[in-house]
C-alpha cells in the first residue's frame, strides 16, 4: 500500500491498529523455532501475548521459552475445561435461583478464548521474564480421548505442584513427570472435580451457607413493580 493510500485511510477515520513491537518480537523466535507447530497467537498490545501451540510440541516449546526467549520466571500450569455446564439451573448458586428463577436455560455456545482452540480441553501455562519483564501464556489443545502431554518439569521444575493438581483435577496426564500423585483427593476418589460434567452434589442436597436467604439487588424487577403498583 502507497503512503497516499495511507493517508487516504487515516482521513476516513480508520485508526493504524496498536503496534507491540517488543512482544511481536517474542512471537518471530517462537515461530522460527517452532514453526508450523505455533497455530494460533493473539497480542494485547501492552499486556499479554498468547501463543497456541501443537500439543506435540508442548515440551519443546518450554526449552524455546526458556532457552531463546529468556522466560526465567515459571508462574503457573493449568487447564480449562471449555464445555458449557450441561447441568442448567440447578448448579447455579442460590443467588442466581433467586434473582434469575430455576427454569431449564440453554447452554451457551463453546468459546476458547485468546488464541484460539479447537477441542473441550485445553492446556495453558504463563511464563515471565525478570528482565524484559514481558510475559507469555501459552496454550495447547488436548482431544477429548488422549489427554496426554509431556510434562514440563524437566525445563521448569516449578511445574511439579501445577502438573499434579491438573492431573488430579481435569484428568489430563503428563508424561514424564516424576511423581502424578494426588494432592487433595483421597486415592480412590473417581472422577476430576474441575471438569464441567462434574456435578457438585453438595448444592443440591444442602443450600450453601451465607447465601440462603437472598434479596434481589437494588433497582432489579421487584423494585420496580412496587414502584409501579
Amino acid at each position: 500500500m502507497s503512503s497516499a493510500d495511507t493517508a487516504t485511510d487515516t482521513a476516513a477515520g480508520e485508526e493504524a491498529p496498536e503496534r507491540d513491537e517488543r512482544r511481536e518480537e517474542l512471537l518471530a523466535i517462537l515461530a522460527s523455532e517452532l514453526g508450523d507447530a505455533v497455530v494460533g497467537s493473539h497480542i494485547s498490545p501492552g499486556q499479554t501475548l498468547w501463543v497456541r501451540v501443537d500439543r506435540d510440541a508442548w515440551r519443546h516449546t518450554a526449552e524455546v521459552a526458556k532457552n531463546r526467549l529468556r522466560l526465567d520466571f515459571f508462574d503457573f500450569l493449568s487447564a480449562i475445561d471449555w464445555l458449557p455446564s450441561p447441568f442448567g439451573r440447578d448448579m447455579d448458586s442460590q443467588e442466581d435461583l433467586a434473582i434469575h428463577g430455576a427454569e431449564p436455560k440453554e447452554p451457551s455456545p463453546m468459546t476458547t478464548g485468546c488464541a484460539g482452540g479447537d477441542t473441550r480441553f485445553q492446556l495453558l501455562a504463563h511464563l515471565y521474564s525478570t528482565r524484559s519483564h514481558l510475559g507469555v501464556v501459552f496454550k495447547a489443545d488436548l482431544p477429548d480421548d488422549d489427554l496426554r502431554v509431556a510434562s514440563w518439569v524437566p525445563v521448569y521444575h516449578g511445574a511439579d505442584w501445577h502438573e499434579r493438581e491438573t492431573w488430579e483435577m481435569f484428568g489430563i496426564e503428563f508424561t514424564g513427570h516424576p511423581n502424578l500423585a494426588h494432592i487433595y483427593l483421597p486415592s480412590g476418589f473417581e472422577g476430576h472435580p474441575l471438569r464441567k460434567d462434574f456435578p457438585l452434589l453438595a448444592r443440591r442436597v444442602k443450600p450453601w451457607p451465607g447465601i440462603v436467604d437472598v434479596e434481589p439487588m437494588p433497582g432489579g424487577a421487584g423494585d420496580e413493580e412496587e414502584e409501579g403498583g
